[in-house]
């Protein structure tokens, strides 16, 4: 039986941490950022945990990093 493939744009943007969890950099940061608050810029630092419906689809396509 061949090797699935994982998807070479979530291994780039995703990492699957020890539980299971999908983390992924905070969105909305790219471009734009005079018009948001400085609150919400200070929030978006970082990374966060995806949620469970969108990390479900994540992990279908990434067979190995569970």
């Amino acid at each position: 039986m061949p090797k699935m493939k994982t998807k070479s744009s979530c291994k780039k943007r995703f990492k699957v941490s020890a539980t299971g969890k999908v983390i992924t950099a905070q969105a909305g940061k790219r471009h734009g950022m005079i018009k948001r608050s400085k609150k919400f810029i200070r929030d978006a630092r970082g990374t966060t945990v995806m949620s469970d419906p969108d990390a479900k689809i994540i992990k279908s396509m990434m067979p190995y990093d569970r």
